[in-house]
Parts: structure tokens; C-alpha cells; sequence
């Protein structure tokens, strides 16, 4: 790698596909701690309530491990914007201003608020109103995703604007065109029923791997394996149904994805198979050899089984016809316009396969532990692990065919990677960055697999009753406490 473009999209790779990996498990998990604590509130059996609250105890630790991370990666994602992306920034500034704006002094206040709350609350609240407050953390989670996806969906659509030609800017006119973009109604749906689905596999892997070790508490994390493979198994079935969607949307708007995304060199006029598998030329521009579905293609790219599909070379000849041969135009030559074929292309497909592998991983798991039974087998804590770790990359490379396929464009039709990149940074500089950054997130990650293994090894903590207090019940006297 020797220009600044090549730097700084590894740099921005790097940093973003580390931050995505909490971003699924916190809006989850802060979904799943809430429902986990008011079973608590509602269970009736005492053994229940008991197993409830252990369980709503043992993953809110995991989640503020998590969240605590989550945040510290997070703010270098908008720090890299006036380093290596300054042109760009200054592009979609006015834009991106305003959702940006709202998720920071909205969303985020309102989960770090009633984060707090419910942090130190478990002996001053009263137990509806502590478990309203993670519900209300979730809320503010959900906030945040909407804000973040509404600025990205404007990346892959841009509506609601106008370009001022005098300062070479894209300038807002309508922030609710931007809010409610197709691309964004599509996307969000997706994107949080993942987290819902990441998130239950956490839950399940971890339960399932303590379910292995801990004989003693082995019908708790019973009941928080099957509690987490049942949601794990809904949310796949949404995301399976919201992605179909995203992926009309995302033929309509950037047909060329679509494209890279079944290496689909010429157009197809009618029934456009889908490939499972194909082995091509070392360009990666003919096939030899392809396992292929009949006509699947054509419907999830336009919901007809007999609908033409548009072909890479096909489209390229529009797309020159439309947006010329700008010599920034195109990551590799001035009139491309493709994105890298190979990587578009299989991070589709492990995207799905990850994801359906998981929820399959799920369904096993709670068929063994059927009708009360407690099957001996080992290899099921390997196999829960492995769950949540199947699910996290599926996110990871959902995003990358996400983001590399929309490429050679940083937004699409309006301006092109090359020509977002910050032109004072020299390549030393770059290279100290992204050298700095990828050993801090490293630093970072062994810092985080760690805390998770040891609150993990440990085991969820034995029952204690927490108080009951009223409102207006004068609290104990005392300091706050952390509850954990």
C-alpha cells in the first residue's frame, strides 16, 4: 500500500468492521436483559424467579463489558472523518449533520442516562420502574441505529438534498427524506433483527458452554440456552424476510451490487439463476463451473421468477454514459465503475451461511434439551460457543458487502472514494494512524475476550433478593454503589 487511498481504506475497514462487532450484542443484549428481568418481575414460581433473576444478572455484566467498549471504539469512527476523509466530510457535512447531531444529544444521552439508572437503582427504584429503565436504554439504543443507518442508507441513496455548485457541497432540504429513505426502511428492520438474533446467540452459546462446565447449575443455564435458541430462531426468520426486502431496494437503487453480488458479467433477459457456488476465470470475469438455482435470482432481485436481471458489463456501459469518465471515478481505472468482484461475491454468500448455519446451530440445541431432557453430550459446549461467533462474522460480512459493494462511489452517483480522501494527510502520517489504531483495538480486544471469559468462567452470581422499594421511601444512607 503506497497512496493514501489504499491506507486509509484499510484504516477505516479495520477500525469499523472492530466497532460493528459490539454494536449487534448491545442493542440485543440490552433488549434481552430487559425481557430476562421483567420474567423476573413476572414469574411466579420462586425457582423461577430465582433463575430469572441470576440470568438477567449474569449477561447485564457481559453487556456493560461490552457496551463499555463499544463506546471507546465508537468515537474513533468520527474522528477518522476529518483525518483521512476530510474531502468527504466536508462533502456530506451539511447532511450528516443534522441525524448525527440528534443521535449524539438524544439517543445517546437517553441510554447513558437511564443506563445509569438502572446501574445504581437496584436498591432505590422500584422494581417496575428499574426494569422500565432498560427498557428505555433499549429504546435509546434503537434511536441511535435509526440516526447512524439514516446517514449511511443516504451514502448508498441520496434524497433530500440539493449541491450547491459554488462550494462543491451537498446541502439538506428535506430531513425527513433523509429519515424515512427506502433504503432505510429496509435496512433498520434488517440490521436490528440480526442484533435480536446475534444477541440470543450469545446468550444460548454462553448458557450452553456453562451448561457443559457446571453440573450444579446446569438446569439455569438449560433454561437461558433454550431462552436464547427460541428468539435466536424468530429473529432469523425476520431477517430472512427483511433482507428478501433489502434486496429489491437494493436492486432498484444500485443495480451494480445486486450484479457483484452473483458475479453476473452480462444481462440476463429472463429467469436469472442464482449461483451457490462458481469457479471462474483467474479475472474473475468468466465462469467454469457453476452450482446454480434456476430463476431464484431473478425474484430476489425484483419478486418475479421471470424478470430480467442487469449484467456487470451492461451496466457499466450506463453507468459511463451516465456519470463519464471521471478520472476518480473508479478504484482501479478511470471508467470502471465495478467493485471488487471476488470480495463481493463471497461475502454475500457467507453472510447467509454464517447466518443460517447459526440459527440451525440454535434449532439443535434446543431440539437435544426438548421435553426436559438434559443430553450428556461434550461437544455441545464447543458447539454454543460457536454460535455467537458464527453470528458476529455474519454481521461483520454483511457490512463489508454492504459497504465494498456500493464502491468505486463513497456516495453513490454524487462522489467517488478517491475523491473523498483527505489531500493534506502524506502517507507517513497515514501509516503512523493506522499502525497506532489496529494496536490500541488489539490492546482493546484482548482486554475485552478476557473480562468476557472471566464474568463467563465465573458463572452467573448466586440468588440474592434485591430490595423492594417504593417511590418517595427515603433511601438507606450511603454512597451509590456499582451493582456489580
Amino acid at each position: 500500500m503506497d497512496s493514501i487511498l489504499d491506507i486509509a481504506r484499510w484504516q477505516f475497514g479495520i477500525t469499523t468492521v472492530y466497532h460493528f462487532l459490539f454494536v449487534p450484542l448491545t442493542i440485543g443484549l440490552t433488549a434481552l436483559v430487559a425481557v430476562l428481568e421483567t420474567c423476573w418481575l413476572r414469574a411466579k414460581s420462586p425457582e423461577r424467579k430465582q433463575e430469572w433473576l441470576r440470568l438477567t444478572k449474569f449477561f447485564a455484566k457481559l453487556f456493560l463489558i461490552n457496551f463499555a467498549l463499544g463506546l471507546v471504539t465508537g468515537i474513533v469512527q468520527e474522528f477518522q472523518f476529518g483525518m483521512n476523509w476530510s474531502d468527504y466530510s466536508r462533502f456530506v457535512g451539511d447532511v450528516f449533520g443534522a441525524p448525527l447531531a440528534v443521535e449524539a444529544l438524544l439517543a445517546f444521552f437517553l441510554e447513558s442516562t437511564f443506563l445509569g439508572l438502572w446501574i445504581f437503582g437496584w436498591d432505590r427504584l422500584p422494581r417496575g420502574l428499574h426494569a422500565a429503565c432498560m427498557w428505555l436504554v433499549h429504546l435509546g439504543t434503537l434511536a441511535s441505529a435509526w440516526f447512524i443507518l439514516a446517514a449511511n442508507s443516504w451514502m448508498q441513496h441520496p434524497v433530500g438534498y440539493a449541491y450547491d455548485e459554488a462550494t462543491g457541497r451537498a446541502e439538506l432540504t428535506d430531513f425527513w427524506a433523509v429519515m424515512f429513505n427506502k433504503v432505510q426502511l429496509a435496512t433498520f428492520p434488517h440490521v436490528i433483527l440480526a442484533s435480536y438474533m446475534t444477541a440470543a446467540l450469545f446468550v444460548a452459546g454462553i448458557c450452553g458452554w456453562r451448561y457443559w462446565r457446571d453440573a450444579e447449575d446446569r438446569q439455569l443455564y438449560r433454561r437461558g440456552m433454550r431462552f436464547g435458541s427460541v428468539i435466536a430462531i424468530v429473529a432469523f426468520v425476520g431477517v430472512g424476510v427483511t433482507g428478501d426486502v433489502q434486496g429489491k431496494v437494493m436492486t432498484e437503487v444500485q443495480p451494480m451490487k445486486m450484479a457483484a453480488a452473483e458475479a453476473l458479467w452480462d444481462t440476463s433477459d429472463t429467469c436469472a439463476p442464482f449461483s451457490v457456488l462458481t469457479i471462474g476465470t483467474r479475472d474473475g470475469k468468466h465462469k467454469k463451473w457453476a452450482l446454480e438455482v434456476p430463476c431464484v435470482l431473478s425474484f430476489l432481485a425484483t419478486g418475479h421468477f421471470d424478470q430480467k436481471v442487469e449484467g456487470i458489463n451492461q451496466l457499466r456501459e450506463t453507468y459511463q454514459s451516465t456519470y463519464g469518465s471521471d478520472p476518480g471515478a473508479a478504484y482501479y481505472s478511470p471508467d470502471d465503475y465495478t467493485p471488487i468482484i471476488p470480495i463481493t461475491y463471497w461475502s454475500f454468500r457467507w453472510m447467509m451461511g454464517l447466518g443460517a448455519a447459526s440459527a440451525a446451530g440454535g434449532a439443535l440445541l434446543l431440539w437435544l434439551t426438548r421435553k426436559g431432557r438434559v443430553p450428556p453430550y461434550r461437544w455441545i459446549g464447543p458447539l454454543a460457543l460457536s454460535l455467537p461467533v458464527m453470528a458476529l462474522a455474519g454481521n461483520s460480512v454483511g457490512w463489508i458487502f454492504t459497504e465494498m459493494g456500493r464502491q468505486p462511489w463513497v456516495v453513490f452517483g454524487l462522489m467517488t472514494t478517491r475523491n473523498a480522501v483527505s489531500p493534506g494527510v502524506s502517507v507517513p502520517e497515514a501509516w503512523i494512524s493506522v499502525i497506532a489504531l489496529t494496536l490500541l483495538y488489539g490492546v482493546l480486544a484482548v482486554i475485552e475476550v478476557g473480562l468476557l471469559i472471566k464474568v463467563a468462567k465465573a458463572g452467573a452470581p448466586p440468588f440474592e433478593e434485591p430490595p423492594s422499594p417504593r417511590l418517595g421511601d427515603k433511601p438507606a444512607d450511603g454512597p451509590l454503589t456499582f451493582a456489580y
